[in-house]
């Protein structure tokens, strides 16, 4: 399992960039052949659980995740910290989103660590880049739609 980051500038307040990244269901039109479907109550926080259904047909793939640490920002010069464990069978690992101020907006750092099961672990790295790529265009989409 290696980590990746993803880390962008935003225009956004800390408040706005925290719940444009933390719309679960609004990465569906961000991450490519992804639909995300949550599982439980809104509002977030802890124990929040969604599925990731990524692929078409019978190659898709489900990533179940639950939000394990939830701690918003309070107020616009507060920082926000999310932590989501990835409790699936095929894709295993966590991420980490955190919203902090920066200059007059704020900045959006996305870590993740995933492992996908049936890889040979030679593919750790290809997988991390991959990551970084369809996850830095998914946060720049949410920052910017």
């Amino acid at each position: 399992m290696t980590p990746f980051l993803v880390e962008r500038a935003s225009l956004l307040t800390v408040v706005e960039a925290w719940q444009r990244m933390t719309d679960w269901e609004r990465h569906t039109a961000t991450v490519p052949l992804t639909r995300i479907t949550v599982l439980t109550e809104p509002p977030s926080g802890v124990g929040t659980a969604f599925v990731a259904r990524t692929g078409l047909g019978p190659a898709a793939f489900a990533d179940p995740m639950r939000v394990t640490v939830w701690q918003p920002p309070e107020g616009e010069r507060g920082s926000g910290h999310c932590r989501l464990v990835k409790t699936g069978r095929r894709v295993t690992g966590w991420a980490e989103i955190d919203v902090s101020p920066y200059g007059t907006g704020s900045r959006v750092r996305w870590r993740e660590a995933l492992r996908v099961r049936g890889l040979p672990r030679l593919a750790d790295g290809l997988t991390a880049r991959t990551g970084g790529l369809v996850f830095g265009r998914a946060v720049d989409a949410l920052l910017t739609r």
